[in-house]
């Protein structure tokens, strides 16, 4: 049977880029150019521009997986020097609201993904390398299946670097080439990627597949 998947602030796919099998993926980003992106990247999956949001709202019951990654910026802990700095903003709860909404009705397999944010978070999340994970399934993890390799959230690694430099560092890190993809900020982009290989382990976990060591 197919397995029908909504990935929602699909970003240029990083999370999806593994999964393989008998799936239909419907991409949601309201970002024409990063949408057109993906769809290059990712010709067979349906690529909607939209407010993923909303749409999550509207068609939730149409998928058998839900993956969202809602935008971190508001949550990060740059915002402690941020808020020093007079960057003021409040933390956007939009992710909280996605969390709630799926944990009460969703009843396929669900996960949002975030930052570790600056705060306590408001609901537990399950901690795996960079990122905070809710889901309605168990997130097994040991210190022996994952071995962190290239640190892409040190932001002096990326000021020594040349930008050219760091790029393909990235591209390197995620197994993903945007040489012939016209963009301004490639890094931003991939910055931004989940790792394929932490989002095929997670949604291999969605359904009880025995994991190997991710990097």
């Amino acid at each position: 049977m197919t397995l029908k998947i909504l990935n929602l602030y699909a970003g240029i796919g990083g999370n999806r880029k593994l999964w393989k099998g008998d799936i239909m993926v419907t991409a949601v980003e309201i970002n024409h150019q990063i949408a057109s992106i993906y769809q290059d990247l990712f010709p067979g999956d349906e690529v909607i521009v939209a407010d993923a949001h909303q749409y999550l709202l509207e068609h939730y019951k149409e998928f058998d997986f839900i993956w969202s990654s809602p935008p971190c910026p508001s949550h990060s802990r740059t915002n402690t020097f941020l808020n020093a700095q007079g960057f003021i903003r409040y933390p956007d709860m939009t992710l909280y609201q996605e969390i709630i909404f799926l944990k009460h009705f969703f009843k396929g397999k669900w996960i949002v993904e975030n930052v570790i944010s600056y705060y306590d978070p408001l609901i537990k999340p399950q901690e795996l390398d960079r990122h905070y994970f809710w889901s309605n399934f168990h997130i097994e993890y040991k210190k022996s299946d994952y071995k962190a390799s290239f640190n892409i959230i040190n932001a002096r690694e990326s000021t020594r670097r040349t930008t050219r430099d760091y790029i393909k560092k990235l591209e390197e890190y995620h197994g993903i080439s945007l040489k012939n993809i016209k963009h301004d900020n490639k890094k931003l982009l991939l910055r931004n990627c989940v790792n394929p290989r932490l989002g095929n382990y997670i949604f291999k976990l969605a359904y009880k597949e025995k994991q190997e060591v991710l990097i």
